[in-house]
């Protein structure tokens, strides 16, 4: 009889060596290896200045059991693991959930580094590796395809929209986003500074400040954000980014087309971006989100851009020092400055004072003054942003005449990008509304009693777009999105309510339907083409060229049907509706509802764009962005340059006649498998979903109602008070739940039986590698797999009394990384994408640790509940222990919802 070996508790130098090994066992760069270190010195260093006596050594156990349980798989070393988690009293548990939380974050902080050293080490340099996805390669591609001329329209239609939204799926307090950005440029200047000298020495002292600020800075929010603090955390992203990002990605783009030409002449790259903004106009299922909190919105975003341009207006006039006898003005320049002097004599004489003979210096500072003046609402400020970008242009064109080619379309030029993308109104606000709000509202009109007070807000809100397109121009709102879009009535809904609101002096209004379920995604094409007829739509479509914007919800889609068939379905709806906005005539623009999450239509969005079907991109590129995936891709300039030229290349290249012909042919080839794959997923995942129980089973294997007690944001985590139906919960904790389950359902169930049901192994790898839509799906299910963890996910799902269900999960589990890893090769998941999978495998052991912390907070919460109605002080002890890791396992995985 062979007897299990006993645990023997390993000496400090055995953990060293076991820890060490494992991290140079994930391939991390020397550098990047560094950082961590140092990191994890410096909270380790934290911990024992400032933790509870023995806190150090119980987070260093914890952290060598799950190492030891993921390197070697032994079922013994995780239940040795389990244990020292299980041993903790509910305060220790405390202590090590916010310890891992701040590695998380400090990890996190040392990959986004590496990843910015490696994006500065290729800058500039020819034939680096990642030249295939910029916009100066797809240029190069396109033109050798259709021609110089027609390259270059295409290139001047470009345009990439992210909508940035509020949807709650940034776990981190804002307090906690700022002090890791704090360490970024600490850590920067410690790259910068000499090995062992006093400013290396100097930046790792105030690192260790920081990170001692990190662990005393509570990570729970005490309270929700209201949508107003949800702007300026946003607006945040703007201050500290992309306001001065945007014009630099057009330059670099600029000078990798024309060489020494670019900043010297009229450039060839249009100002592509809009950033679009649900914050403070989304109130789809949000009461929070009202008329008033939607004009504050606008004006908040309208101080910040103002703001901007007023010191970057400064910065550039005072550099501006050219004088009148090398470089003279223009007529219209002398004509700019002298009617400023008539209106504002003592500020124009103090100006002039500053610019003695330098006529482009005071004019430009002139221009500053009434960008002020329009900030502040007092006179002589600009009537719209129109009128800034034609005196701009006055000035470039005088500086270009005099010879300063450089001046003009230097600084000038990026001043005019900036007007040209943010305008005075920095984000296009949208509203978005359910379309049964509207029903409801418009029986209320018809029935001539007293309106309820969603009604009469509802009506509010028209008014409320009329004053702000009054305020900051068109472009500052007029979007309003219809969500579960069901037909064309419930689109011109929206125009009967602004005249029951504001009579004849409606807003200008471009209405978008978000075709969300799989029904009505099949509805689409039907709808849109009865909705074009309508007389305010055909108005604005004239008006407009003949555009139109429609938008694709991936989140209820994939809720609805599961991933496989909501990924096809979209597909297809895609296909259809592109079709027949070209026979129409109709410049369309698909607007794509994407989360960060898998199970929301996240992934890499260059290789999606590259999938979709033909005519349906043409140049135009819109999709939400949320929560940690804002911060994650537009938080740092270097990583928000690369994200913009990446996303901007496929969009450009997208329609490109290789591109398309690839697609559409390998969609007509594959179609059959389509076919197959989208009945059996189906199938299976119906059995899931809709078997007896379901739902409240979910809400007890996940911690999907314990979700709701974060204050990640202001809008409620579900429509109805229970979960006896998934059809009242939000997409959102659905796909949240399954995440930090360690199972991430959402994301990949039904794959597996969808592709043993085609079945032909040579088969599926021709399409794997052929067809970019099964392509996309595959790696992207295979990056949520890797972010699984069987044993874990076993342990959630005992927490339920179904072991049907339970196994019905599992076994799909297990057949769906089976073919996984057969399409992409190998022996295991994303051995094809050595980064990213270096990148999950150095956190998972980690996030291990913050799972068994959380189950054994949810087990005695389960516990609790079923003895006692009533509660205790334990229970909330223990309820803070689950939230605090719920915030460390979504830094971990780095994503939510």
């Amino acid at each position: 009889m062979t007897t299990e070996p006993t645990y023997t508790e390993p000496t400090q130098t055995e953990a060293i060596r076991v820890i060490g090994r494992f991290e140079a066992g994930r391939g991390i760069p020397d550098e990047m290896r560094a950082d961590v270190r140092m990191l994890g010195g410096l909270l380790g260093q934290v911990l024992q200045e400032c933790g509870s006596p023995g806190l150090f050594e119980d987070v260093e156990r914890l952290r060598l059991a799950t190492i030891q349980a993921y390197e070697a798989e032994s079922a013994e070393a995780f239940e040795r693991a389990t244990e020292i988690a299980e041993s903790f009293t509910v305060q220790r548990a405390d202590e090590v959930a916010r310890a891992f939380t701040c590695y998380f974050h400090l990890v996190n902080l040392a990959e986004e580094h590496q990843r910015v050293r490696i994006l500065r080490e290729r800058a500039g340099k020819p034939g680096r590796e990642d030249a295939a996805d910029t916009v100066a390669a797809a240029y190069a591609q396109l033109r050798g395809e259709v021609g110089e001329d027609e390259a270059r329209r295409r290139l001047s239609g470009l345009r990439f929209h992210p909508v940035f939204t509020a949807h709650p799926t940034e776990a981190r307090r804002r307090a906690v986003s700022t002090s890791i950005r704090r360490l970024s440029e600490l850590l920067t200047a410690h790259d910068a500074s000499s090995d062992g000298g006093a400013e290396q020495h100097r930046a790792r002292r105030r690192m260790l400040e920081e990170v001692d600020t990190l662990w005393r800075t509570a990570p729970l929010r005490a309270q929700k954000p209201s949508p107003t603090d949800e702007v300026r955390t946003v607006m945040s992203v703007f201050d500290e980014t992309l306001f001065t990002t945007v014009p630099h990605v057009y330059r670099r783009i600029d000078d990798a087309l024309r060489g020494e030409q670019s900043g010297a002449s009229e450039p060839v790259v249009p100002a592509f971006v809009r950033i679009g903004s649900w914050v403070g106009g989304d109130r789809d299922g949000n009461p929070f989100v009202t008329a008033s909190v939607t004009r504050e919105a606008a004006d908040i975003a309208a101080d910040h851009v103002l703001r901007g341009l007023e010191r970057a207006l400064e910065r550039i006039g005072r550099a501006l020092t050219l004088d009148a006898e090398s470089t003279p003005p223009s007529d219209d320049v002398v004509a700019l400055w002298e009617a400023f002097s008539a209106s504002h004599q003592d500020i124009a004489d103090e100006i002039a004072a500053r610019s003695p003979e330098e006529p482009h210096r005071r004019v430009v500072l002139a221009f500053a003054n009434r960008v002020a003046a329009t900030r502040l609402g007092t006179p002589g400020g600009y009537s719209a942003p129109e009128e800034l970008l034609g005196d701009l242009r006055a000035v470039q064109t005088s500086l270009s005449a005099s010879g300063a080619k450089r001046h003009a379309f230097g600084g000038i030029q990026h001043l005019i990008w900036q007007v040209e993308t943010y305008g005075f109104h920095l984000t296009e606000l949208e509203v978005r509304q359910h379309s049964q709000v509207h029903r409801h509202a418009l029986a209320e009109l018809e029935a001539g009693g007293e309106l309820s007070e969603q009604t009469l807000e509802v009506l509010e809100v028209f008014r409320a777009i009329a004053e702000i397109q009054r305020s900051y121009g068109l472009r500052a709102a007029g979007r309003y999105v219809v969500s579960f879009t069901q037909s064309a009535e419930d689109l011109g809904n929206v125009h009967r309510l602004a005249r029951h609101a504001l009579g004849d002096d409606v807003p200008v209004l471009d209405v978008v339907p978000l075709f969300e379920t799989f029904a009505d995604l099949q509805a689409a094409p039907a709808i849109l083409a009865e909705v074009v007829g309508f007389p305010e739509f055909r108005k604005r479509m004239t008006a407009t060229e003949n555009r139109l914007e429609v938008m694709l919800g991936y989140s209820d889609s994939s809720k609805d049907v599961g991933p496989v068939a909501a990924n096809l379905a979209l597909y297809e709806a895609q296909e259809k509706i592109a079709l027949w906005a070209q026979d129409a005539g109709i410049e369309l623009t698909l607007f794509h509802g994407r989360g960060g999450a898998l199970g929301r239509g996240g992934g890499p969005a260059n290789s999606a764009i590259l999938a979709q079907p033909p005519h349906s991109v043409d140049g135009r590129f819109k999709l939400t962005e949320q929560g940690e995936v804002i911060f994650a891709r537009y938080g740092e300039p270097a990583i928000a340059m690369r994200h913009i030229d990446q996303v901007a290349a496929a969009t450009l290249l997208a329609s490109s006649p290789s591109v398309e012909e690839r697609t559409s042919g390998a969609a007509a080839r594959f179609a059959d498998i389509a076919q197959v794959m989208d009945a059996a997923s189906r199938e299976r995942f119906f059995q899931l979903v809709k078997a007896d129980g379901f739902a409240p089973w979910f809400a007890t294997v996940t911690p999907m109602e314990e979700i709701g007690l974060l204050a990640l944001g202001s809008r409620p985590a579900r429509r109805g008070l229970s979960v006896e139906s998934l059809e009242d919960l939000r997409a959102i904790p659905w796909v949240f739940a399954w995440t930090q389950a360690r199972i991430n359902l959402a994301g990949w169930f039904g794959l597996g039986t969808a592709l043993g049901a085609v079945g032909d192994e040579a088969l599926l790898r021709e399409a794997y590698r052929e067809w970019p839509l099964l392509h996309t799906m595959i790696d992207n299910v295979a990056m949520s797999l890797a972010k699984t963890d069987e044993r874990i996910a076993r342990r959630y799902l005992a927490l339920g009394d179904r072991d049907d269900l339970a196994q019905l999960v599992l076994d799909e589990l297990t057949l769906t990384r089976e073919w996984v890893i057969r399409l992409t090769g190998g022996t295991g998941l994303l051995e094809n994408k050595p980064i990213l999978q270096r990148a999950v495998a150095l956190r998972s052991p980690y996030v291990d640790a913050l799972s068994l912390l959380q189950l054994r907070a949810l087990r005695e919460l389960r516990s609790a509940a079923s003895a006692s109605a009533e509660g205790s002080g334990a229970d909330d002890e223990q309820r803070r222990l689950l939230l605090l890791s719920v915030s460390g396992v979504a830094a971990g995985l780095q994503n939510t919802g």
